[in-house]
């Protein structure tokens, strides 16, 4: 409908739409995108409202969200802040900084979950010898390493295909070797993820060579908020999460002593009530 160079990126189908003359169809797209659009945040809301409800029971996060309202049954307080927070941001943040922040930070988090997954299926402690657990930290190194390395050959160089000749061999039979000479510590009992580890290791490489197309910019925030929310987690949440984690383990304990002294209590009520029935005959 438009050449690429002249789509407008803010509302590309409903100006599409509009260019070739169709100026009634770009308000049925229009509304359909506000629909998808206020759909999808509703839905993250609630997702976030969830996660953090959880994160408020371990007290990593304030218990207050952790609350559930008795009738509706659903994390109110963890909504209704969460509602505020994301409101704020996205009013006084740019769409394309938020847009930028987002995909590098979901990017970055998938990258170690496509690594644990390897890490968990090829490793478990007390089952794999020590030979296997080498040879696993070094094929993994060497997927990590041709994947960043591939990725700022990318970016920054232009020598042709020279360096993707060296990097992606190099990616590819490290997955092969991992594969072949590695034996796997876990098989799934129901459902696990096929064709292991190749497909957790593209999608590690694919990760890095996205994250390459991010500006500085977003790098320097994501830095700047992660190291924000280490600082909160060392200095805060560990500590509460543990001290949490240890009233609970003790409450059992404490519960069966409570119920000891009420018993041992009802015990000598019911000794003495006896004792003075029998004084009064």
């Amino acid at each position: 409908m438009q050449p690429y160079n002249q789509i407008d990126v803010d509302a590309p189908f409903t100006l599409a739409f509009q260019a070739v003359g169709l100026k009634w169809a770009k308000y049925i797209v229009a509304i359909g995108a506000l629909k998808g659009m206020t759909t999808v945040l509703l839905a993250n809301l609630l997702g976030q409202a969830r996660y953090f409800t959880h994160i408020g029971r371990t007290h990593m996060a304030p218990p207050f969200l952790a609350a559930v309202n008795e009738k509706t049954g659903t994390p109110v307080n963890a909504t209704i802040v969460m509602t505020i927070l994301n409101s704020i941001v996205g009013f006084f943040t740019s769409l394309d900084v938020l847009a930028n922040l987002l995909s590098l930070a979901t990017l970055f988090i998938f990258s170690p979950v496509s690594l644990a997954l390897l890490v968990r299926r090829y490793y478990a402690g007390g089952g794999t010898t020590d030979s296997d657990r080498n040879k696993l930290i070094g094929f993994l190194v060497l997927i990590i390493g041709s994947s960043i390395t591939t990725t700022v050959y990318w970016a920054v160089g232009n020598n042709g295909w020279i360096g993707f000749a060296v990097t992606v061999p190099i990616w590819f039979f490290a997955t092969l070797g991992l594969q072949v000479v590695v034996k796997e510590a876990r098989k799934p009992k129901l459902w696990g993820v096929p064709l292991m580890p190749w497909i957790p290791s593209t999608s590690i490489a694919i990760n890095v060579f996205i994250m390459s197309s991010i500006d500085s910019a977003s790098y320097i925030r994501f830095g700047i908020w992660t190291l924000l929310l280490l600082v909160y987690y060392v200095f805060i949440a560990l500590h509460a999460s543990y001290d949490a984690a240890l009233v609970h383990q003790q409450l059992p304990s404490q519960i069966h002593h409570l119920e000891s002294r009420l018993y041992l209590f009802s015990f000598n009520v019911i000794q003495w009530s006896t004792e003075y029935c029998h004084s009064n005959e």
